[in-house]
């Protein structure tokens, strides 16, 4: 089992930045990938952003591109998600999320084996 908890929520407005934090605990961390994911009320959870087991490599959603960042730091077995340029769209319930499985399964949402409870982040116009 790994427990995920993330943190660094909140309201910022338009063209500010956040940044996410999740920890990690439980089985070895860095025998995972991990990603963010996020979701708004009646739409799907959508991919944002994942970094491999080493942190070589990493995949972000057309959307985020140039605007986030995905990081990890096995030592502390943290992974952040720094946020620039935010706007409204970027709005919703972000998800801190561990697979064991491929590197190529880290784009999907059903890729993943564990979750955390998620963080909010509202983006004001």
């Amino acid at each position: 089992q790994v427990q995920l908890v993330e943190s660094g929520g909140g309201l910022v407005q338009a063209g500010g930045s956040l940044s996410l934090s999740c920890a990690a605990s439980g089985r070895t961390y860095s025998n995972f990938a991990m990603g963010w994911f996020r979701q708004t009320p009646g739409k799907e959870r959508e991919f944002v952003a994942a970094i491999s087991r080493s942190g070589g490599s990493t995949n972000y959603a057309d959307s985020v591109k140039g605007r986030f960042t995905i990081s990890r730091d096995n030592a502390k077995v943290t992974v952040l998600l720094l946020m620039n340029s935010l706007k409204p769209e970027d709005t919703g319930v972000y998800y801190c999320a561990a697979t064991a499985k491929g590197w190529s399964e880290s784009l999907y949402r059903n890729g993943y084996d564990y979750w955390g409870q998620g963080t909010q982040v509202t983006v004001s116009s």
